[in-house]
């Protein structure tokens, strides 16, 4: 289900495993009180989600304090968040951004729109993964509801093993939390985690091992609402 990243007094870091949901799904013991059952925590607080498909870097709080105040980063997007994701189809354009406002379309899935009023905004690098596949480097700055998945559709690219959005069939969903960086009480973490689970990952560049030391173009708010 998960294996631990990083532990102190207020907070803790798992690697959630795929296809294991944050929340308890029908006939399915819940992640955070399985993670209790180890650590001997009398109640986890979950700072921010991941979708089931999803492996990665998942933050959880110790106590109510530390909760509130990690909760708050996310909410005033001070946490810089970075995902791999894997598709088998060649996107529309290599790397830039992909912004637009999101909706509910049938079923679970989620629609990108042209319109930018309360957008989705997503910068990406890619490279090639052989074989007509594409290794995408993602670093969301928002936090919209499959975000990700909706952002590499309308490249045409959908994550491997997506069904939801068209990826092709897999041994799992290739979508990834694979880093975070974020400070907390005037001291900085940053970690990073690389997929462990899944035959057809594939080995990122080098200057994506940090991917916080890296040259991510900063978006004005004219940028946002021009492109």
């Amino acid at each position: 289900m998960f294996s631990f990243v990083f532990q102190n007094d207020d907070f803790m870091l798992i690697d959630k495993h795929p296809g294991i949901s944050v929340h308890k799904d029908e006939n399915e013991t819940s992640l955070l009180l399985e993670i209790a059952k180890v650590t001997g925590d009398k109640q986890l607080y979950l700072i921010h989600r991941l979708d089931k498909m999803t492996s990665g870097l998942l933050l959880l709080g110790r106590h109510q304090e530390a909760a509130s105040l990690l909760s708050s980063l996310f909410a005033q997007k001070k946490v810089e968040k970075y995902y791999l994701a894997l598709s088998s189809k060649k996107p529309n354009k290599k790397q830039g951004a992909i912004i637009g406002d999101m909706s509910k379309s049938r079923r679970s899935m989620w629609k990108l729109l042209s319109s930018r009023e309360n957008p989705a905004i997503t910068q990406f690098f890619s490279m090639s993964a052989g074989q007509g596949s594409r290794l995408f480097l993602c670093k969301p700055l928002t936090g919209k509801t499959h975000q990700i998945r909706v952002a590499l559709k309308s490249l045409g690219s959908a994550v491997l093993g997506d069904d939801i959005y068209g990826g092709d069939k897999a041994d799992r969903g290739y979508l990834h939390a694979y880093s975070l960086r974020f400070i907390y009480k005037e001291k900085e973490f940053n970690f990073i985690v690389p997929p462990t689970i899944g035959t057809q990952w594939p080995q990122p560049k080098d200057a994506w091992l940090r991917p916080f030391d890296m040259s991510w173009p900063v978006l004005s708010k004219k940028k946002k609402n021009d492109q």
